[in-house]
């Protein structure tokens, strides 16, 4: 896909949502090539500094994809993003985009990413006509279903097997929807 970004963040007292930069490769690195944090997630850890310019310059190159940063500090720690569904398998409906989330280890239970999904649920009730909201985890993962949970998100009772993503063979997803009304 080929966007035009635009300046686009999204604040709260605590975090900045925005868009990543090749500047943050370094940082991005740091935190993904840790090898307990993209298996989670689905995806294999960051080999390179160059890896992680490249996820930069093409998986998150959208405007609907931001870098989760401390307001405070600046540091970056993870990322958060909805759209369409990148590898995974998840029985979509018409025109729902996934939502996808991770923060590095060192800022594991911490209430960032429930506090990330809030944040960009409300960015998209408030700037778009997207109806619902599709994601899923692990089941050996489950502090990212707990997430989702505290913001609205609720079990289909589907489960599924992709076994695209990185470590995903044999390892059940389970489901969860959001309606945004």
């Amino acid at each position: 896909m080929n966007y035009e970004l635009k300046k686009l963040s999204i604040n709260s007292d605590r975090l900045l949502l925005r868009l990543f930069t090749d500047a943050d490769a370094e940082a991005l690195f740091a935190l993904a090539s840790d090898p307990d944090v993209g298996p989670r997630a689905g995806w294999k850890p960051h080999q390179s500094v160059e890896e992680s310019r490249q996820i930069i310059r093409t998986v998150f190159h959208n405007p609907t994809t931001w870098a989760i940063v401390l307001r405070q500090t600046g540091e970056l720690v993870g990322a958060i993003g909805y759209g369409p569904s990148c590898e995974c398998q998840l029985p979509a409906l018409p025109c729902e985009p996934t939502v996808g989330y991770w923060v590095g280890k060192p800022f594991w239970n911490q209430g960032i990413c429930t506090e990330a999904l809030r944040m960009m649920i409300d960015h998209i009730r408030a700037t778009t006509t997207i109806t619902s909201l599709i994601s899923g985890h692990f089941v050996d993962n489950p502090a990212s279903g707990k997430v989702m949970e505290k913001c609205g998100f609720i079990a289909t009772g589907d489960t599924c097997f992709d076994e695209s993503l990185y470590t995903g063979k044999h390892r059940p997803i389970r489901v969860l929807r959001l309606s945004i009304q």
